[in-house]
């Protein structure tokens, strides 16, 4: 029973984002769910929405995708790409797009090609794991960049947009 919740609460965003149907935030008015970035090198994530709660782990990578979940007055719950989940303070997230590649299986690596097509020229192999930013997705397709990488990747392979979700 709670793996079927489970894997209903993960196909639910891609449903309501491929029909444009998602709920706003009670506090921001933004779409929940929805993915953004974290903005500095050192976010505290806590059991619960306020500072009294203890720390639970401590990101060290500013631009990391996380999904927002939900929201508490200025606290944000965030899910990462491994699926731990926490609260974080509203200031410590950005808009800003980032991804990371998920292959099929981890040890695969995961062509970047010049165009949005298979049949264009592949101009780097990405692992999993690697972080870049989305510049756009088309539904399919994400112009995908990062240190010594720009290109094209299937919008399937990476954690940080939802499946047909368009980004500009």
């Amino acid at each position: 029973m709670a793996l079927a919740a489970a894997v209903l609460a993960m196909t639910v965003p891609d449903a309501a984002y491929a029909a444009g149907e998602l709920a706003a935030g009670a506090v921001s008015g933004l779409p929940v769910p929805r993915f953004v970035s974290l903005k500095p090198d050192r976010v505290n994530v806590r059991a619960g929405p306020n500072k009294d709660q203890h720390v639970r782990w401590v990101y060290t990578r500013a631009s990391m995708p996380v999904e927002v979940t939900a929201e508490f007055e200025n606290w944000r719950r965030i899910r990462d790409w491994e699926g731990a989940e926490g609260w974080v303070y509203h200031s410590l997230l950005s808009g800003r797009r980032t991804a990371v590649v998920v292959p099929s299986l981890k040890s695969d690596l995961v062509p970047l090609y010049r165009n949005a097509d298979v049949e264009s020229s592949v101009v780097a192999q990405l692992q999993s794991g690697v972080l870049g930013t989305l510049k756009s997705c088309n539904g399919q397709w994400c112009s995908f960049s990062g240190r010594n990488f720009d290109g094209w990747i299937q919008q399937e392979r990476l954690w940080g947009a939802y499946p047909n979700e368009k980004v500009d």
